[in-house]
C-alpha cells in the first residue's frame, strides 16, 4: 500500500512540474530568444534587409560610449523625464491617495475623474497636450493672456531648455491616477490597530506618517516608482505624437533614439543601443529598490 501510494506521490510531483513548462515555453520564444538576437546583432554592421553582413565584434558599443552625441543627448533627455515625473507622480499620487482612501462616494467619484486619463490612448493624450502647449491660440497661452499674464506665456515645447519637463508634466497627469490606485491599496491594508496604537501614545499626523504609514507603504511605493521609471523610458508613442517623427534633440529620449536608428537602416548599431537602453532601466530600478528600501527602514 505504502509503495503505491509513494508512486502515486512521484507521478503528482512529476505532473506539476509539467504545469510551467507552457509559461516558459512562451518566456523563452518572447523574451529569452529575441534578447539572444540582439545581442548577435549587436555585434554585427546588420543593415537590416541584407543577407549578408560583417562581425565588428564591440565597435558599436565603443562607438556608443565614445562618439555618438545624439544617444548622449537622448540619455540625458530620459533621466531628465524619468527623475521629474518619478519624483513628481509619486508624490501626486500618493497625496491624492491619503485624501481619497476612505471609501465614500464623494471620494470614488474622484478617484474615477482622476484615473480617468489612464484609459485613454497615448497617441489621444499627446493631441489634447499639443493644443494646450500650442504657442498661437492654445489653452495654456490663452489662458495667461486672459487673466493679465502674457509675460509667463510660452513656446513650450519649442523651448529646448524646458521641453522635456513639459512632456514630464503630461505623463505626470497621464499616469497619477493610475499610480493612485496601486497607493490606495497599499494604504488600506495597512492594519487600523496601528494608528489606533499610535494615537494612544500621543503621535500627530506627521509622525503617524513617518513611523506607520510610510514604512507600510513601501512595498507599494517600490511598485509605483519601478512601474514609473519604466514608462518614462517607454514614452515613445506619447513623444512622437507631441513632437512628430523624429522628435527634436530638445525631446528625443531613448526609445526614440533607438526607433529613428532601425528606421535609418543601422539594425547592428540599433540592436547596441537597445541592449544599452535595457541595461539602463534595470540598472536605474535596482538602484531606486535599495534606495527606497533604506529610506523606509
Amino acid at each position: 500500500m505504502s509503495s503505491t501510494r509513494s508512486g502515486r506521490r512521484r507521478r503528482t510531483a512529476r505532473a506539476l512540474w509539467l504545469f510551467p513548462v507552457p509559461a516558459l515555453a512562451l518566456h523563452l520564444f518572447l523574451f529569452a530568444y529575441p534578447v539572444v538576437q540582439a545581442v548577435q546583432y549587436a555585434l554585427t554592421d546588420w543593415d537590416g534587409y541584407s543577407a549578408a553582413y560583417d562581425n565588428v565584434g564591440l565597435r558599436n558599443f565603443a562607438e556608443l560610449a565614445t562618439d555618438d552625441d545624439t544617444f548622449a543627448n537622448a540619455a540625458g533627455n530620459n533621466l531628465k523625464l524619468t527623475l521629474t515625473v518619478v519624483l513628481a507622480q509619486t508624490a501626486l499620487a500618493l497625496l491624492l491617495a491619503l485624501w481619497l482612501v476612505r471609501t465614500t462616494r464623494a471620494s470614488t467619484l474622484l478617484r474615477a475623474v482622476f484615473f480617468l486619463p489612464t484609459v485613454l490612448s497615448s497617441v489621444s493624450v499627446a493631441f489634447v497636450w499639443r493644443f494646450v502647449y500650442d504657442p498661437d491660440g492654445g489653452l495654456l497661452n490663452s489662458a495667461l493672456r486672459a487673466v493679465g499674464l502674457d509675460s509667463l506665456q510660452s513656446v513650450y515645447l519649442g523651448d529646448p531648455d524646458t521641453a522635456v519637463f513639459w512632456l514630464a508634466l503630461t505623463q505626470v497627469w497621464f499616469h497619477a491616477g493610475q499610480m493612485m490606485v496601486v497607493f490606495i491599496a497599499g494604504l488600506q491594508a495597512i492594519p487600523k490597530e496601528l494608528y489606533e496604537a499610535a494615537e494612544l501614545d500621543g503621535a500627530g499626523r506627521l509622525t503617524r506618517f513617518r513611523y506607520v504609514t510610510w514604512p507600510l507603504v513601501a512595498p507599494a511605493t517600490g511598485i509605483v516608482v519601478a512601474y514609473t521609471t519604466v514608462q518614462s523610458f517607454k514614452a515613445f508613442d506619447l513623444v512622437l505624437g507631441l513632437a512628430g517623427n523624429p522628435p527634436g534633440p530638445a525631446l528625443d529620449i531613448l526609445s526614440t533614439r533607438v526607433y529613428t536608428t532601425f528606421s535609418n537602416n543601422q539594425f547592428g548599431y540599433a540592436a547596441a543601443q537597445s541592449l544599452v537602453f535595457m541595461v539602463l532601466i534595470a540598472l536605474l530600478t535596482w538602484v531606486q529598490r535599495r534606495a527606497i528600501g533604506r529610506a523606509t527602514r
